[in-house]
Protein backbone atom coordinates (compact mmCIF):
# COMPACT_ATOMS: atom_id res chain seq x y z
CA UNK A 1 0.00 0.00 0.00
CA UNK A 2 1.33 3.46 -0.94
CA UNK A 3 2.27 5.86 1.85
CA UNK A 4 -0.46 8.33 0.92
CA UNK A 5 -3.02 5.54 1.23
CA UNK A 6 -1.59 4.48 4.59
CA UNK A 7 -1.80 8.07 5.86
CA UNK A 8 -5.43 8.23 4.76
CA UNK A 9 -6.03 4.97 6.61
CA UNK A 10 -4.27 6.41 9.67
CA UNK A 11 -6.55 9.46 9.61
CA UNK A 12 -9.60 7.26 9.16
CA UNK A 13 -8.70 5.07 12.12
CA UNK A 14 -8.13 8.01 14.44
CA UNK A 15 -11.28 9.74 13.19
CA UNK A 16 -13.25 6.88 14.73
CA UNK A 17 -12.82 8.62 18.08
CA UNK A 18 -11.23 11.99 17.19
CA UNK A 19 -13.01 14.31 14.75
CA UNK A 20 -11.53 17.06 12.55
CA UNK A 21 -7.84 16.48 13.31
CA UNK A 22 -6.47 15.39 9.92
CA UNK A 23 -3.72 18.04 9.81
CA UNK A 24 -2.71 17.25 13.39
CA UNK A 25 -2.38 13.55 12.53
CA UNK A 26 -0.20 14.38 9.51
CA UNK A 27 2.07 16.56 11.66
CA UNK A 28 2.36 13.80 14.27
CA UNK A 29 3.32 11.32 11.53
CA UNK A 30 5.98 13.73 10.23
CA UNK A 31 7.36 14.17 13.74
CA UNK A 32 7.49 10.41 14.29
CA UNK A 33 9.44 9.84 11.05
CA UNK A 34 12.10 12.33 12.12
CA UNK A 35 12.34 11.22 15.76
CA UNK A 36 10.75 14.55 16.65
CA UNK A 37 8.48 15.60 19.49
CA UNK A 38 5.16 17.45 19.60
CA UNK A 39 3.86 20.19 21.87
CA UNK A 40 0.07 20.45 21.98
CA UNK A 41 -1.42 23.63 23.41
CA UNK A 42 -5.10 23.97 24.22
CA UNK A 43 -7.57 24.54 26.97
CA UNK A 44 -8.62 21.39 28.86
CA UNK A 45 -11.19 19.07 27.36
CA UNK A 46 -10.35 19.32 23.66
CA UNK A 47 -9.17 15.73 23.22
CA UNK A 48 -5.38 16.05 23.49
CA UNK A 49 -4.97 12.90 25.58
CA UNK A 50 -7.32 10.85 23.40
CA UNK A 51 -5.50 12.06 20.27
CA UNK A 52 -2.13 10.93 21.64
CA UNK A 53 -3.47 7.57 22.80
CA UNK A 54 -5.25 6.98 19.49
CA UNK A 55 -2.05 7.74 17.56
CA UNK A 56 -0.09 5.27 19.70
CA UNK A 57 -2.69 2.56 19.05
CA UNK A 58 -2.66 3.21 15.29
CA UNK A 59 1.12 2.76 15.06
CA UNK A 60 1.16 -0.25 17.36
CA UNK A 61 3.17 1.53 20.03
CA UNK A 62 3.22 1.28 23.81
CA UNK A 63 1.54 4.31 25.38
CA UNK A 64 2.46 5.97 28.66
CA UNK A 65 0.97 9.02 30.35
CA UNK A 66 2.65 11.25 32.91
CA UNK A 67 0.42 13.76 34.71
CA UNK A 68 2.64 16.69 35.65
CA UNK A 69 1.99 18.64 38.83
CA UNK A 70 4.30 20.86 40.91
CA UNK A 71 5.15 17.96 43.26
CA UNK A 72 6.28 15.54 40.51
CA UNK A 73 10.01 14.79 40.84
CA UNK A 74 12.50 14.02 38.05
CA UNK A 75 12.77 10.43 39.32
CA UNK A 76 9.01 10.06 38.90
CA UNK A 77 9.61 10.60 35.19
CA UNK A 78 12.91 8.82 34.54
CA UNK A 79 12.85 6.01 37.12
CA UNK A 80 14.88 4.93 40.15
CA UNK A 81 17.33 2.39 41.53
CA UNK A 82 15.54 0.59 44.37
CA UNK A 83 16.80 -1.91 46.90
CA UNK A 84 15.25 -5.36 46.56
CA UNK A 85 15.44 -7.04 49.99
CA UNK A 86 14.81 -10.47 48.49
CA UNK A 87 18.03 -10.48 46.51
CA UNK A 88 19.85 -7.93 48.71
CA UNK A 89 20.85 -5.67 45.82
CA UNK A 90 19.73 -2.60 43.93
CA UNK A 91 17.59 -3.00 40.82
CA UNK A 92 16.74 -0.59 38.05
CA UNK A 93 13.11 0.45 37.71
CA UNK A 94 12.60 2.66 34.64
CA UNK A 95 9.88 5.26 34.91
CA UNK A 96 6.92 5.89 32.61
CA UNK A 97 9.25 7.58 30.12
CA UNK A 98 10.15 4.14 28.73
CA UNK A 99 7.41 3.77 26.12
CA UNK A 100 6.95 4.45 22.42
CA UNK A 101 4.53 7.35 22.78
CA UNK A 102 4.87 9.29 26.04
CA UNK A 103 2.18 11.83 26.88
CA UNK A 104 3.65 14.52 29.14
CA UNK A 105 0.33 15.96 30.25
CA UNK A 106 0.25 19.61 31.37
CA UNK A 107 4.03 19.81 31.28
CA UNK A 108 4.00 23.48 32.24
CA UNK A 109 2.59 22.60 35.66
CA UNK A 110 5.86 20.85 36.57
CA UNK A 111 8.73 22.74 38.15
CA UNK A 112 11.67 23.75 35.93
CA UNK A 113 13.81 21.04 37.58
CA UNK A 114 11.35 18.33 36.58
CA UNK A 115 10.87 19.81 33.12
CA UNK A 116 14.64 19.63 32.58
CA UNK A 117 14.56 15.85 33.21
CA UNK A 118 13.07 15.53 29.73
CA UNK A 119 15.94 17.32 27.95
CA UNK A 120 18.23 14.28 27.74
CA UNK A 121 15.29 12.05 26.86
CA UNK A 122 14.16 14.25 23.96
CA UNK A 123 17.62 14.92 22.54
CA UNK A 124 19.56 11.70 23.17
CA UNK A 125 16.64 9.22 23.21
CA UNK A 126 18.01 7.70 26.39
CA UNK A 127 17.61 8.18 30.12
CA UNK A 128 20.26 8.13 32.84
CA UNK A 129 19.20 6.72 36.21
CA UNK A 130 21.79 6.98 39.00
CA UNK A 131 24.62 6.83 36.48
CA UNK A 132 23.19 3.97 34.42
CA UNK A 133 22.13 4.79 30.86
CA UNK A 134 18.98 3.15 29.54
CA UNK A 135 18.14 3.38 25.80
CA UNK A 136 14.55 4.16 24.92
CA UNK A 137 12.46 2.00 22.57
CA UNK A 138 11.99 2.61 18.84
CA UNK A 139 9.97 4.42 17.73
CA UNK A 140 9.94 7.04 20.50
CA UNK A 141 8.11 10.35 20.71
CA UNK A 142 7.16 12.74 23.48
CA UNK A 143 3.79 14.43 23.06
CA UNK A 144 3.63 17.18 25.65
CA UNK A 145 0.49 19.16 26.39
CA UNK A 146 0.21 22.52 28.02
CA UNK A 147 -2.57 24.91 28.85
CA UNK A 148 -2.04 28.49 27.70
CA UNK A 149 0.36 30.00 30.25
CA UNK A 150 -1.34 33.37 30.34
CA UNK A 151 -4.68 31.86 31.35
CA UNK A 152 -3.54 29.51 34.10
CA UNK A 153 -2.28 30.00 37.64
CA UNK A 154 0.56 27.84 38.95
CA UNK A 155 2.26 27.20 35.61
CA UNK A 156 5.94 27.43 34.67
CA UNK A 157 6.80 28.54 31.14
CA UNK A 158 9.02 26.06 29.29
CA UNK A 159 12.60 27.31 28.86
CA UNK A 160 13.95 28.25 25.42
CA UNK A 161 16.20 25.17 25.28
CA UNK A 162 13.27 22.83 25.80
CA UNK A 163 10.90 24.62 23.43
CA UNK A 164 13.56 24.30 20.72
CA UNK A 165 13.54 20.52 21.13
CA UNK A 166 9.93 20.23 20.02
CA UNK A 167 9.88 19.71 16.27
CA UNK A 168 6.30 20.94 16.02
CA UNK A 169 3.85 22.91 18.15
CA UNK A 170 0.13 22.56 17.50
CA UNK A 171 -2.56 24.78 18.96
CA UNK A 172 -5.83 22.91 19.23
CA UNK A 173 -8.88 25.14 19.34
CA UNK A 174 -12.51 24.37 19.98
CA UNK A 175 -14.13 22.19 17.29
CA UNK A 176 -16.38 23.72 14.66
CA UNK A 177 -20.12 23.13 14.95
CA UNK A 178 -20.34 20.08 12.67
CA UNK A 179 -17.28 18.43 14.22
CA UNK A 180 -18.64 18.87 17.74
CA UNK A 181 -21.95 17.41 16.63
CA UNK A 182 -20.07 14.40 15.24
CA UNK A 183 -18.22 14.04 18.56
CA UNK A 184 -21.55 13.85 20.35
CA UNK A 185 -22.75 11.14 17.95
CA UNK A 186 -19.59 9.06 18.43
CA UNK A 187 -19.68 9.18 22.21
CA UNK A 188 -23.39 8.49 22.27
CA UNK A 189 -22.55 5.03 20.93
CA UNK A 190 -20.09 2.37 22.02
CA UNK A 191 -17.03 3.32 19.93
CA UNK A 192 -14.00 3.28 22.20
CA UNK A 193 -10.26 3.58 21.79
CA UNK A 194 -9.93 -0.17 21.20
CA UNK A 195 -11.96 0.23 17.99
CA UNK A 196 -8.85 1.69 16.38
CA UNK A 197 -6.78 -0.79 14.38
CA UNK A 198 -3.03 -0.74 13.89
CA UNK A 199 -2.01 0.85 10.58
CA UNK A 200 1.80 0.91 10.65
CA UNK A 201 4.18 -1.81 11.79
CA UNK A 202 7.60 -1.10 13.29
CA UNK A 203 9.21 -2.37 10.08
CA UNK A 204 7.16 0.03 7.95
CA UNK A 205 8.07 2.95 10.19
CA UNK A 206 11.76 2.08 9.89
CA UNK A 207 11.47 1.86 6.10
CA UNK A 208 9.79 5.26 5.97
CA UNK A 209 12.50 6.78 8.16
CA UNK A 210 15.09 5.51 5.68
CA UNK A 211 13.20 6.75 2.64
CA UNK A 212 12.44 10.22 3.96
CA UNK A 213 16.09 11.25 3.82
CA UNK A 214 15.95 10.71 0.05
CA UNK A 215 13.42 13.52 -0.42
CA UNK A 216 15.21 16.05 -2.62
CA UNK A 217 15.76 19.66 -1.53
CA UNK A 218 16.97 21.76 -4.47
CA UNK A 219 19.44 24.62 -4.15
CA UNK A 220 16.61 27.07 -4.85
CA UNK A 221 14.54 25.54 -2.06
CA UNK A 222 17.49 25.67 0.34
CA UNK A 223 17.86 29.39 -0.36
CA UNK A 224 14.11 29.95 0.04
CA UNK A 225 14.05 28.15 3.36
CA UNK A 226 17.10 30.03 4.65
CA UNK A 227 15.65 33.40 3.65
CA UNK A 228 12.63 32.65 5.82
CA UNK A 229 14.85 31.70 8.76
CA UNK A 230 17.09 34.77 8.35
CA UNK A 231 14.08 37.07 8.42
CA UNK A 232 13.17 35.82 11.90
CA UNK A 233 16.59 37.01 13.08
CA UNK A 234 16.35 40.42 11.39
CA UNK A 235 12.79 41.38 12.33
CA UNK A 236 12.62 44.32 14.75
CA UNK A 237 9.65 42.77 16.57
CA UNK A 238 11.59 39.57 17.32
CA UNK A 239 14.09 39.52 20.16
CA UNK A 240 15.22 35.92 19.63
CA UNK A 241 14.97 34.35 16.17
CA UNK A 242 15.02 30.76 14.97
CA UNK A 243 18.12 28.72 15.88
CA UNK A 244 20.07 26.46 13.50
CA UNK A 245 18.21 23.55 15.12
CA UNK A 246 15.03 25.25 13.95
CA UNK A 247 16.45 25.52 10.43
CA UNK A 248 16.95 21.76 10.33
CA UNK A 249 13.50 21.23 11.81
CA UNK A 250 11.89 23.26 9.02
CA UNK A 251 13.87 21.37 6.40
CA UNK A 252 12.87 18.00 7.82
CA UNK A 253 9.23 18.88 8.29
CA UNK A 254 9.10 20.14 4.69
CA UNK A 255 10.60 16.86 3.49
CA UNK A 256 8.04 14.97 5.56
CA UNK A 257 5.17 16.98 4.08
CA UNK A 258 6.48 16.27 0.57
CA UNK A 259 6.66 12.54 1.34
CA UNK A 260 3.10 12.52 2.68
CA UNK A 261 2.00 14.32 -0.49
CA UNK A 262 3.54 11.54 -2.58
CA UNK A 263 6.45 13.55 -3.98
CA UNK A 264 10.21 12.93 -3.98
CA UNK A 265 11.06 16.63 -3.76
CA UNK A 266 10.15 19.66 -1.63
CA UNK A 267 8.09 22.56 -3.01
CA UNK A 268 7.48 26.05 -1.57
CA UNK A 269 3.95 24.96 -0.68
CA UNK A 270 5.37 22.21 1.57
CA UNK A 271 7.45 24.80 3.41
CA UNK A 272 4.52 27.20 3.78
CA UNK A 273 2.23 24.50 5.15
CA UNK A 274 4.57 23.37 7.94
CA UNK A 275 6.40 26.63 8.77
CA UNK A 276 3.78 28.01 11.21
CA UNK A 277 3.91 24.79 13.24
CA UNK A 278 7.72 24.54 13.21
CA UNK A 279 8.74 28.18 13.70
CA UNK A 280 6.03 29.79 15.82
CA UNK A 281 7.29 28.43 19.15
CA UNK A 282 10.92 29.18 18.28
CA UNK A 283 10.67 32.98 18.10
CA UNK A 284 10.42 35.31 21.08
CA UNK A 285 9.00 38.78 20.61
CA UNK A 286 10.44 41.99 21.97
CA UNK A 287 8.35 43.93 24.48
CA UNK A 288 7.40 46.42 21.78
CA UNK A 289 6.62 43.70 19.26
CA UNK A 290 4.37 41.78 21.63
CA UNK A 291 2.10 44.82 21.94
CA UNK A 292 0.96 44.60 18.32
CA UNK A 293 2.06 41.19 17.02
CA UNK A 294 1.93 37.48 17.82
CA UNK A 295 4.39 34.80 16.67
CA UNK A 296 1.72 33.51 14.31
CA UNK A 297 1.12 36.86 12.60
CA UNK A 298 4.84 37.51 12.19
CA UNK A 299 5.49 34.08 10.64
CA UNK A 300 2.57 34.70 8.26
CA UNK A 301 4.05 38.09 7.30
CA UNK A 302 7.47 36.57 6.71
CA UNK A 303 6.03 33.84 4.48
CA UNK A 304 4.02 36.40 2.50
CA UNK A 305 7.02 38.70 2.01
CA UNK A 306 9.57 36.04 1.02
CA UNK A 307 9.76 35.63 -2.78
CA UNK A 308 8.94 32.12 -3.94
CA UNK A 309 11.58 30.63 -6.28
CA UNK A 310 10.32 30.41 -9.86
CA UNK A 311 12.17 27.17 -10.61
CA UNK A 312 11.74 25.09 -7.47
CA UNK A 313 11.11 21.45 -6.83
CA UNK A 314 12.67 18.48 -8.58
CA UNK A 315 15.49 20.42 -10.18
CA UNK A 316 18.53 21.99 -8.55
Amino acid sequence: MALTEKIVQLKNEISKVIVGKDMEVELMAISLLFNGHILLESVPGTGKTLLAKSFATAIGGEFSRIQFTPDVLPSDVTGIQFFNPKVQEFELRPGPIKANIVLADEINRATPRTQSSLLEVMEERQVTIDGETVPLPEPFMVIATQNPVESQQGTFALPVAQMDRFLIKIKIGYPVYEDEKRIMQIHRGDKKINAIEQVFSNEEIKELKDSINKIHLSTEMEDYLLKIIRKTRENNSIELGVSPRGTLALMRASQGKALLNGRAYVTPEDVKQVAPYVLGHRIYLSIEGSLTETPETIIAEILDSTPVPVEAGANG
